[in-house]
């Protein structure tokens, strides 16, 4: 496990062009360059191998697995043919960047997130339920709706981008609010009149939240092929999401404030969707 470059011994160095390599995929410039992402924990990088994701780096603590979790991980990786770069000292703090610190932190493959490479993925399936997100403000939000999604049983994720950079799927904060379930969630992230003009071709019934919405969530009907579209507090959803086929729905605000946060909106839009999926299949809510 010895790495090049430094004989007969962990890299203690942060300065060390190996773990500064790394470390430039923290920035999205990097990671969009290198198609490559920095998962920093045995359970995420875990769930990368759980999503059939490479891994070809993995830097690890010199002094061995620190828990159970990270010894079965790093099993996983030696037998997927990973690369395994001890680490020690500096460098092994400098490199870690979550607050769980378990010791891994790998180098991986990002996969293609185009709306192709999605609509593959649902083909296979009956009644898809996607959750769309639009210019998340920021990139942890986008990572909490993602373990949403993948608690409530959804097909997959879309971000729609027009404004900024927050809706990518592969930054450390997104990665980490998620705990891995961008890693192995279906996604796709495109422009907004993209991801409108493929929702619409491919038979989804689009359901919008809107703080102006007449009909609550709970008597919108969210059975079947339908897409849930949130937007951020300060913008809310673009002028495309105001469209005659879009169901606007609204959740109840019966405090000082207006909204509630993007991926607290959705998780409630997910779970009422799952409620009424499962009493309509005549099972009892888990």
């Amino acid at each position: 496990m010895t790495a090049p470059g430094e004989p007969g011994g962990p890299i203690t160095s942060a300065a060390n062009p190996r773990v500064r390599a790394a470390l430039e995929l923290r920035g999205r410039a990097a990671r969009q360059r290198e198609r490559r992402l920095l998962v920093d924990g045995a359970r995420e990088t875990a769930r990368a191998l759980d999503g059939g994701l490479v891994v070809p780096t993995a830097f690890v603590d010199a002094a061995g697995p620190r828990d159970d979790e990270a010894a079965a991980t790093l099993a996983r990786l030696v037998a997927a043919g990973t690369e395994i770069v001890p680490l020690a000292g500096p460098a092994l703090a400098r490199l870690a960047y979550g607050d769980r610190p378990s010791g891994i932190v790998a180098v991986v493959e990002a996969p293609p997130t185009d709306l192709a490479r999605l609509a593959g993925v649902l083909a296979r399936l009956a009644d898809p339920l996607l959750v769309v997100v639009e210019d998340p403000e920021k990139p942890g939000n986008l990572g909490a709706i993602a373990r949403s999604a993948d608690g409530a049983g959804a097909a997959g994720l879309v971000a729609a981008t027009d404004r900024g950079p927050e809706a990518d799927p592969w930054n450390p904060n997104a990665v980490r609010s998620s705990l891995g379930t961008v890693l192995t969630l279906p996604l796709a992230v495109a422009p907004a009149g993209e991801v409108l003009a493929w929702l619409r071709g491919a038979g989804f019934r689009i359901i919008a939240a809107r703080v102006q919405a007449s009909t609550p969530y709970h008597a919108a009907d969210l059975r079947g092929r339908v897409a849930i579209a949130v937007g951020s507090e300060a913008r809310g959803l673009g002028a495309g999401w105001l469209a005659p086929d879009v169901v606007g729905v609204r959740l109840p605000m019966l405090g000082a404030a207006d909204s509630l946060n993007v991926a607290a909106a959705a998780t409630v839009l997910l779970y009422e969707a799952r409620r009424q999926r499962d009493l309509d299949a005549g099972r009892p809510n888990p």
